[in-house]
């Protein structure tokens, strides 16, 4: 089972993970959506996809600020979860990417076991992020 966390504002990052659950089922995976990502609602195992915005000076968009202090707070095992991390953001912002770079470090941190690198798209470079999320998808499918 793979999970699709997203942390979005707008909305833009829940398109880019139904675009990635679409690909991901095509494939013959299994996909759950979080767009309301509850941390009791989501097994500590298989594979976590967060993808997220973000907000403000480095913060995490409203939706998934729970999920994140509960994982920081009270980690589950974490051993049994592989994960990935599509951070989307502009880089005219000091602050470019951090909420994704702290969901990615911070999973490293509680146990779990890192697919790739934090993947980070940059809004001012592509227009269309699900665009950037498939390629890196399909180059990496092969580790979920």
């Amino acid at each position: 089972m793979i999970h699709i966390i997203t942390g979005s504002t707008l909305g833009g990052t829940e398109y880019v993970g139904d675009h990635l659950s679409d690909l991901l089922v095509e494939k013959g995976f299994e996909t759950t959506i979080h767009n309301q990502p509850q941390l009791a609602e989501i097994n500590n195992s298989g594979t976590w996809l967060i993808v997220t915005s973000t907000h403000g000076a480095g913060e995490y968009p409203d939706n998934i600020q729970p999920f994140i202090a509960q994982l920081q707070s009270t980690p589950p095992k974490m051993s049994d979860v592989k994960y990935a991390v599509i951070a989307i953001g502009d880089s005219s912002y000091d602050t470019f990417c951090a909420a994704g770079q702290h969901a990615y470090d911070l999973l490293e941190d509680i146990g779990s076991t890192p697919i790739s690198d934090c993947f980070t798209i940059d809004i001012l470079a592509h227009d269309v992020p699900e665009d950037a999320a498939e390629e890196w998808l399909l180059t990496h499918i092969d580790r979920f």
